[in-house]
């Protein structure tokens, strides 16, 4: 067995989805306007539950947010938020879907700002992926001075359930920062995609 990061779980508690998410996507340096938006939405989904909670109900967000894309999501009226509402398949919070609604709208507007919201984000790390090289999960941080900025400038440009804690996670999530620990098979693999 491969070595990887703690929070995937021990090897009696193992998921398997967690797995695949740790080893295909977590950290890796994404671009893709529609992912990003994707990776804001589920991440501000998570507060206050588990990873594995948003990441099994992943397919069922696509379907019912429109794979995601921002222009239909903020285009959703009070009747579709309320079809939203008794869709089991998703968190049923109203602050939450109501939330993905009003950060589609100011997602679009830092798109039509600077073009995509790829050059928005990762303007704040000069396009290349910080490499902190953690050598155990107890030095992960829950936020940085960098995530408090992000939260900052989004809250200034319109979006919520966008704090610092929720943002961290969204750049670890999406290659801002790689924080597999240097011990984990994705570190070297992960830093390599730069």
């Amino acid at each position: 067995m491969p070595k990887r990061c703690e929070w995937v779980g021990d090897w009696d508690d193992i998921d398997d989805i967690m797995v695949k998410y740790h080893d295909e996507e977590w950290g890796l340096p994404k671009r893709d306007d529609r992912r990003l938006f994707e990776d804001l939405v589920l991440d501000g989904a998570q507060a206050g539950l588990s990873w594995s909670t948003i990441l099994n109900k992943r397919e069922n967000y696509r379907e019912a947010f429109d794979n995601f894309d921002p222009s239909k999501v903020a285009a959703y009226d009070e009747a579709k938020i309320e079809e939203l509402l008794q869709n089991p398949g998703i968190v049923r919070n109203r602050q939450k879907v109501n939330s993905a609604v009003k950060n589609a709208n100011a997602f679009l507007k830092i798109q039509e700002e600077f073009g995509s919201f790829d050059a928005y984000i990762w303007g704040f790390v000069n396009g290349k992926p910080i490499q902190p090289e953690r050598k155990s999960m107890s030095e992960l941080p829950a936020k940085t001075e960098l995530s408090e900025n992000i939260s900052k400038d989004l809250k200034l440009r319109g979006f919520n359930f966008v704090g610092p804690t929720i943002i961290y996670a969204f750049m670890q999530a999406v290659g801002l920062v790689n924080d597999h620990t240097v011990d984990c098979f994705r570190y070297q693999e992960v830093a390599a995609m730069t």
